[in-house]
């Protein structure tokens, strides 16, 4: 083989891996204060002139636990027992389409909205699933569920230029994401499928109805220990 093929069908990805391997390490102690979708939404509002990008990292232990408590019960209920992948709800996805024809929905963990979030341009190709795929397979063997849950809190659009809990909090609320009480958590997490188009602070049947629902979740769900005591919330 040719020195210039056996460079690049084989040095080239193992320098591509190594990297990325390299990149996800860095970051699962350095704060994560831009991400793509952030240049995305910025080059897609450039002409809006009230538009800004607003967002302030916070720590996990500086978030209520009824936040994170209401974006597992929201986005991921499965969040502390799957490996970033939860094949108990997408076998019932197919189950659904091929006995009812129900349409093929989303079935994205808070993993997986991490590692699209973080990593990728989230477009709707082919390519971006497959990176998608192979990062949230990388952040849960290295960052571990806590980690891609603070990082998840931090980098989440939820609204017009505005990422993270703590920015919405203090945005819709008027409050840091510390002090913020179970039904203001669940108005944040029931937006957060479409954050261009719903508030927390100005809530609509769909998202009253979703609030309710979250809460009523939110009581039912068991959650890893980090989650429930907050002094206990180390580097684990």
């Amino acid at each position: 083989m040719k020195r210039w093929k056996r460079n690049l069908f084989i040095k080239l990805p193992l320098l591509l891996i190594a990297l990325s391997v390299l990149w996800v390490t860095v970051l699962k102690f350095v704060p994560v204060y831009y991400t793509p979708l952030m240049f995305k939404r910025a080059s897609q509002f450039r002409e809006k002139e009230d538009f800004k990008t607003v967002r302030t990292w916070v720590p996990l232990e500086r978030i209520s636990p009824e936040m994170i408590k209401a974006v597992i019960a929201s986005e991921d209920n499965r969040f502390a027992q799957h490996n970033g992948f939860d094949t108990t709800e997408i076998r019932k996805m197919f189950h659904q389409h091929a006995k009812h024809g129900k349409k093929l929905r989303g079935c994205s963990t808070i993993s997986q909205q991490t590692a699209k979030n973080v990593f990728t341009l989230c477009s709707d190709t082919g390519w971006r699933k497959i990176v998608e795929a192979y990062y949230t397979f990388l952040i849960e063997k290295i960052w571990g569920k806590r980690r891609i849950m603070e990082v998840y809190l931090n980098v989440a659009e939820t609204g017009k230029g505005v990422y993270g809990v703590e920015a919405a909090a203090q945005k819709y609320f008027g409050r840091s994401a510390a002090k913020l009480r179970t039904p203001e958590a669940a108005r944040i997490a029931a937006c957060l499928p479409s954050p261009l188009k719903r508030r927390p602070d100005e809530p609509n049947q769909y998202i009253s109805q979703r609030e309710r629902q979250i809460k009523s979740l939110m009581g039912k769900l068991t959650y890893p220990e980090w989650v429930t005591h907050p002094k206990k919330r180390d580097r684990k």
